[in-house]
C-alpha cells in the first residue's frame, strides 16, 4: 500500500517561508509525477505544482516565480519551497503521486499565512 506523509506546514507572516516535504513508501511502482494541491475553505482544491519523472514542472499561475517544486527520487520525496507567501496562500496543502494507473493523495497539511 502506497502511503505519502507530508510535513512542513505552520504558521508564518506574510512575506516568509515554508518548505513542504512529501515522503512515498510502500508498494513497488514507477512513479510518473508528483505535485501539490491546495484547498482554501469555500474553494476548489487547485494545482499549484507538479514536477514529472523526467523534471518537468509546472506551476499555477498564482505562485510562479514564489514557489519552486523539487523532488529527490532516491528518497521519493517531493519538495514544496513556497516564499513570499501571501495570506491568499492559506489552505490546506496535500502531495499527490501519479503512477502508470494510479493516483495517491497525502493526508494534508495546513499552511497559514497571517500577522
Amino acid at each position: 500500500q502506497v502511503q505519502l506523509v507530508e510535513s512542513g506546514g505552520g504558521l508564518v507572516q506574510p512575506g516568509g517561508s515554508l518548505r513542504l516535504s512529501c515522503a512515498a513508501s510502500g508498494g513497488i511502482f514507477t512513479v510518473r509525477a508528483m505535485g501539490w494541491f491546495r484547498q482554501a475553505p469555500g474553494n476548489q482544491r487547485e494545482l499549484v505544482a507538479s514536477i514529472t519523472s523526467g523534471g518537468s514542472t509546472n506551476y499555477a499561475d498564482s505562485v510562479k516565480g514564489r514557489f519552486t517544486i523539487s523532488r529527490d527520487n532516491a528518497k521519493r520525496t517531493v519538495y514544496l519551497q513556497m516564499n513570499s507567501l501571501k495570506p491568499e496562500d492559506t489552505a490546506v496543502y496535500s502531495c499527490n503521486l501519479a503512477t502508470g494507473g494510479n493516483t495517491y493523495w497525502g493526508q494534508g497539511t495546513q499552511v497559514t499565512v497571517s500577522s
